[in-house]
């Protein structure tokens, strides 16, 4: 009982932070400059970190660049001194922690722990719309973005307990993206995402330091309802959302 009074007791406060969310809405927030920045890239040889890295370029930062694809990574390099950046390529494969501890220390040498110490930095977690919500056959591919929304949610909290307030964080959920990833893939919500659209919400989002970017921005209106709607009325929803794409259904079993 005594915790719903003190929940009454906030409502005041409840108010006046709305009418405040609802004022940003209207008054553009301004642009950090990152300039002189050091930015690490994963994934840069290709896609979505390929084009970051461009964007970042642009804004004169000094980059470092891992993937796995050698090729792939010296190409977005060269391209990144073109646009009059320092960028500096390292073959890194993300999935082992051996390489990304050596490669760490030929670069920033540490990550998390040197921007609590110097109480500045930014982490960027790329997760997916599917780290929100189920969508049939795609059970992995959910559970892993799932986790990454869990990690910057994790964080973030982790972060403010600390006090330490320079360190910024942002987590990208875009919507079906054309890369080829997922075949043929269609929702209610929206056409097909371009990846250099997904990208400019990204530069934007980082450089306005939002927390969490959902493209398009319905869906962060959907994880709302998810939680207040009824479950069957949820049921209908999804089939007026309609995700469809073109998946391998079954499962093999191995003979004895």
């Amino acid at each position: 009982m005594r915790f719903f009074l003190d929940v009454l007791l906030l409502l005041p406060l409840l108010l006046i932070f709305t009418l405040e969310s609802l004022l940003k809405l209207f008054i553009p927030k301004k642009r950090k400059s990152v300039t002189g920045e050091i930015v690490l890239i994963t994934g840069a040889g290709h896609g979505l970190g390929r084009l970051t890295a461009f964007e970042f370029a642009k804004l004169k930062c000094k980059l470092v660049l891992w993937d796995i694809n050698k090729h792939g990574l010296e190409e977005t390099a060269d391209e990144c001194k073109r646009l009059g950046s320092k960028a500096h390529a390292f073959v890194v494969d993300c999935s082992d922690r051996e390489d990304i501890y050596s490669s760490a220390k030929k670069t920033t040498k540490a990550f998390l722990p040197a921007m609590m110490k110097n109480n500045h930095g930014h982490i960027v977690t790329v997760a997916s719309a599917a780290g929100h919500a189920g969508i049939p056959f795609l059970l992995a591919y959910c559970s892993s973005k799932f986790a990454a929304v869990g990690f910057h949610k994790a964080l973030t909290e982790e972060l403010a307990a600390l006090k330490r307030t320079g360190v910024k964080t942002t987590c990208l959920c875009p919507n079906f993206i054309n890369t080829g990833f997922i075949k043929n893939p269609s929702t209610s919500l929206g056409p097909l995402l371009e990846p250099e659209e997904v990208v400019n919400r990204l530069i934007n989002g980082i450089l306005t330091e939002q927390k969490m970017i959902f493209i398009p921005s319905s869906i962060n209106f959907l994880t709302v309802l998810e939680r207040i709607l009824p479950e069957r009325f949820l049921a209908v929803l999804k089939r007026k959302i309609n995700v469809r794409f073109d998946a391998v259904i079954g499962y093999k079993v191995n003979e004895q």
